[in-house]
């Protein structure tokens, strides 16, 4: 993976993107799609002047914590939870949006989600199927795949919420900028930041399954108080901490003025000590992000402007494509149950619902028979004519 050039040379225009029909929507038409990531190849490019769409690619030195590995304990919880997830046939929700589960939630049920909620609940099986199941029925009240770019665009207009950049463990940053708000308390708001976790997601390398939050409280000059309604931020907190568990990495805050940190002490109590540990207040940011990939805006050395027009219908095809991607790896594997995220979004790993090759399974019959044969005291065929106590060389 190379470094990201400082800008690119995609100037899309904002009424050429058709959001009439949007592309979140016709990601099933497109999933079977293999060829080269033509948005990504652009998004690449250098040109002259700030940048103005997201980057792409961390920097080659940024790379994921590796995943610890599971005891044989865990394992066997996450096996059964799988079990338990495979037994669902249909998802309960309000409004006559329940019904037979369907494929996109499927393939969101992946060997890391299903272990991302057994880490949330202390690896307890029947707490981690209740909150995975409260999540799907969540998902379909909620309406997370139905929303448009059309319908969250104007949320977004000054650029409050972007998605540029990755840190020092490659996770994409989402900034957060409350002094760029230009609506009302509303349920959309809580929709947008919604709709952008889940682009973040989708931008995440194989082996990242974290995000880090960038948030400056600079006052607004056209706005006083900017905080959300306390209301709305227990809500907020509320779906990231109940139905996107363990997906945040950092939370970097910067310019909080007395007002915020009263409001901070507000939601606290709301607040869980595995979050609490993870939030960063007024930090040195070149610490966390590599300042080439650090928004000027926010101590780094990248040179970005949000415009609208241009950023907006990068974004949501950039992240089109790469659900199309990872959408048509997942079939190929065989649209399992717990596939392994790093197979669906590119790593050079087999899909986990991959039947053994041959020599696999010929390797595992004569391991089995020869521990067979050790038990009842024979001697494996592959040693017959070889004298007790003999040296064998492989």
């Amino acid at each position: 993976m190379s470094a990201v050039p400082e800008t690119t040379t995609l100037n899309a225009n904002f009424s050429e993107f058709s959001l009439n029909k949007d592309p979140m929507q016709s990601r099933d038409d497109t999933a079977e799609s293999t060829q080269p990531s033509s948005i990504a190849a652009s998004l690449r490019e250098k040109s002259a002047g700030s940048l103005k769409t997201p980057l792409v690619d961390p920097l080659e030195s940024c790379k994921p914590t590796p995943a610890p590995t599971l005891t044989a304990d865990q394992e066997e919880k996450y096996e059964s939870l799988l079990e338990i997830v495979k037994s669902w046939k249909e998802v309960p929700a309000k409004d006559d949006k329940g019904g037979p589960i369907k494929e996109s939630e499927i393939m969101w049920l992946t060997r890391e989600c299903l272990l991302r909620y057994l880490r949330a609940t202390k690896w307890h099986t029947p707490e981690s199927a209740k909150r995975l199941l409260t999540t799907l029925t969540w998902r379909r009240e909620f309406g997370v795949e139905s929303f448009t770019a059309d319908y969250i665009s104007p949320e977004n207009e000054t650029g409050k919420q972007t998605i540029v950049g990755y840190d020092i463990a490659a996770r994409p940053c989402h900034y957060l900028i409350p002094g760029n708000q230009n609506t009302q308390p509303s349920p959309r708001q809580n929709q947008h930041l919604v709709f952008m976790v889940e682009r973040a997601i989708e931008l995440m390398i194989p082996g990242q399954e974290t995000l880090t939050l960038l948030i400056d409280f600079k006052s607004s000059k056209t706005r006083g108080n900017t905080a959300p309604p306390l209301s709305q931020s227990r809500e907020c907190l509320n779906i990231l901490q109940m139905h996107y568990p363990e997906r945040l990495g950092r939370a970097l805050i910067t310019n909080v003025p007395w007002v915020v940190w009263g409001f901070f002490k507000l939601i606290t109590p709301f607040i869980d000590p595995l979050t609490k540990e993870k939030l960063r207040f007024n930090e040195d940011l070149r610490l966390h992000v590599p300042p080439e990939q650090l928004w000027t805006n926010f101590q780094g050395d990248l040179k970005f402007e949000y415009d609208h027009e241009t950023y907006w219908p990068a974004l949501v095809k950039l992240c089109e494509e790469r659900h199309a991607e990872q959408k048509a790896r997942w079939i190929k594997g065989g649209k399992i149950y717990g596939e392994s995220e790093a197979y669906i979004k590119g790593a050079d790993v087999p899909s986990l619902g991959q039947p053994l090759t041959q020599d696999v399974k010929e390797t595992e019959i004569t391991t089995e028979k020869n521990e067979e044969n050790e038990a009842s005291g024979e001697k494996s065929p592959f040693l017959e004519g070889i004298p007790e106590g003999a040296e064998v060389k492989a």
